[in-house]
């Protein structure tokens, strides 16, 4: 077969609302998951096969900037282009800016399918050679009933002639080019491309799926995503510390927490001296035994003078996710006399939770004074503590 004859579309245009109720407010497809997000690992996991000539993704139009942020370069990754009101007007998007590539075949496949394994691609397109279409499919082992209204049963079906479809879902290029265009012109909605496959008279034939290619769908998903990641691998927990105090100069503004806030001072630092992320930063890197922040960003380095801290927390997320790992729960307390905290925590939570790729439910921040006793207590700056709990691969 010529070289960039096979093409996959990733279907990345939905607004993954029924995994909202993480604590994210980002899209399911850009959830990190093990430190990457679910979109980019479905991509690579297609620019890992070798017969893949090229990968176009179609996403939501408003999300133009959370796609650029993943960063993604490849010769065979296409530009973007903007997906429909359905998923399956979002396929034909997509199919129609590929016919200028002419490829004699294309794969379909979910975002959110972050788990197709190599053998699991090879066996589509496999069998390609002899069917028009080709889908992987589960068999069914729970007994399927049927109900008119879902309250009564009116019949059993027979589930040894019943499967769950997966995705990727393979055919030849134009055949099914030309099965979607037929079916946006009679305005049918059709629950998969193999159903228009079906439809338009194709032959269609199931390989078999795989138990982790699960759709990222609900938020426990994301949970069974994570196993499925460790596979064998067996995970420890470890736990860092961080502590960090700077004294407070003339000012009108403090950063805590990734937040500027009023003041009648600011904190005095080579960077935007946030005490918070500081003392955090130092905690995860303490969790996988990185030193501090001196280490990574020396204070000597003009490039950090007045830097943001959450560039390194950032960077010491960045870290864990490279050895495989994750964050657990976050913790921070910070101890001043002023300015007053609490109303700020709901933001440096979301911050924090966006700058390193989790949801908010696993950052803590907490508040207290000195009681007026110590430098503290004189208003002549702030401390902060912070403790990281972090999985990591574990290494004998």
């Amino acid at each position: 077969m010529r070289s960039n004859s096979i093409a996959v579309i990733i279907v990345a245009a939905g607004k993954g609302e029924r995994a909202a109720a993480t604590g994210r407010s980002d899209p399911k497809q850009y959830h990190a998951l093990g430190g990457r997000a679910v979109l980019a690992r479905t991509v690579a996991a297609f620019l890992a096969h070798p017969g893949i000539g090229r990968v176009l993704p179609v996403i939501h139009a408003d999300h133009e900037a959370r796609y650029a942020a993943l960063g993604l370069a490849d010769p065979r990754l296409l530009p973007a282009v903007h997906g429909g009101s359905t998923r399956q007007a979002s396929v034909l998007e997509g199919l129609q800016a590929l016919a200028p590539h002419r490829p004699d075949l294309v794969l379909i496949q979910d975002a959110a399918r972050p788990f197709a394994s190599l053998g699991l691609i090879g066996d589509v397109v496999a069998a390609l050679d002899q069917y028009d279409g080709a889908l992987p499919g589960l068999p069914l082992t729970d007994t399927i009933k049927r109900s008119l209204d879902g309250r009564e049963v009116v019949a059993t079906e027979d589930r040894r002639q019943l499967f769950a479809a997966q995705t990727p879902q393979g055919f030849h290029f134009e055949q099914i080019l030309a099965a979607h265009r037929r079916a946006a012109d009679i305005g049918r909605d059709f629950t998969d491309d193999a159903e228009i496959a079906e439809w338009a008279g194709l032959r269609v034939a199931l390989v078999t799926g795989e138990r982790n290619n699960i759709k990222i769908t609900h938020p426990e998903d994301f949970l069974r995503a994570e196993r499925i990641m460790q596979g064998n691998v067996t995970m420890e927990t470890r736990v860092g510390t961080g502590f960090d105090v700077h004294e407070f100069e003339p000012g009108d503004a403090v950063w805590l927490g990734g937040v500027r806030i009023p003041h009648s001072a600011k904190l005095k630092g080579h960077s935007d001296a946030d005490v918070a992320l500081h003392a955090l930063t130092d905690a995860i890197l303490g969790a996988i035994g990185e030193g501090d922040i001196g280490v990574h960003f020396p204070p000597s380095d003009m490039q950090w003078r007045g830097a943001a801290s959450s560039l390194f927390l950032a960077h010491a997320g960045k870290l864990v996710a490279e050895r495989g790992g994750r964050i657990v729960n976050l913790d921070v307390t910070i101890v001043c006399e002023a300015p007053r905290i609490v109303k700020h925590v709901p933001a440096m939570r979301e911050v924090i939770a966006s700058t390193l790729g989790i949801a908010a439910s696993r950052v803590a921040i907490k508040a207290t004074t000195s009681e007026t006793l110590g430098f503290i207590g004189r208003e002549e700056g702030m401390v902060a503590m912070a403790s990281a709990s972090v999985e990591v691969p574990r290494v004998d």
